[in-house]
């Protein structure tokens, strides 16, 4: 019995603690269940994100749309990195082969350019997402 009131302590402590640390002490990004297309073939995704420090370079939020074998970047958002919570949003005119409404998948990088070796710019991934989004 007494182990059993240990580990469920113990899973409620980690359960308590995990989400504020993780909220509160790590570059993180997410990706909204649905983007949107417009007539003219603009296609507009979004999300959130939290970065803690852009003091070695600028940070962005980039984005990939995924339908079928159809794969472009959308936009790219200079992220604002004081460790609260923003909102991204990207946005591009993709024409043929166009989106379709309906079921599609987003990657989305945070990444911060930061200067290599050579003085030339380097990625440095700060977080990563992929989700499925609807197409609307």
């Amino acid at each position: 019995m007494r182990v059993r009131l240990a580990l469920a302590a113990g899973i409620l402590l980690a359960s308590a603690v995990t989400p504020f640390a993780h909220a509160e002490g790590t570059d993180d990004l997410s990706v909204d269940g649905y983007g949107t297309l417009g007539a003219d073939g603009t296609v507009t995704l979004s999300g959130s994100y939290r970065c803690l420090d852009d003091s070695e370079g600028p940070v962005f939020v980039g984005s990939t749309l995924v339908q079928g074998d159809r794969s472009a970047g959308i936009g790219g958002t200079r992220a604002v990195c004081d460790g609260h919570l923003h909102e991204w949003i990207n946005t591009s005119v993709v024409k043929e082969p166009a989106y379709r409404p309906g079921a599609a998948r987003v990657q989305a990088t945070l990444l911060q350019l930061t200067a290599g070796r050579t003085g030339l710019p380097t990625p440095d991934f700060l977080a990563v997402a992929e989700s499925p989004v609807d197409l609307r």
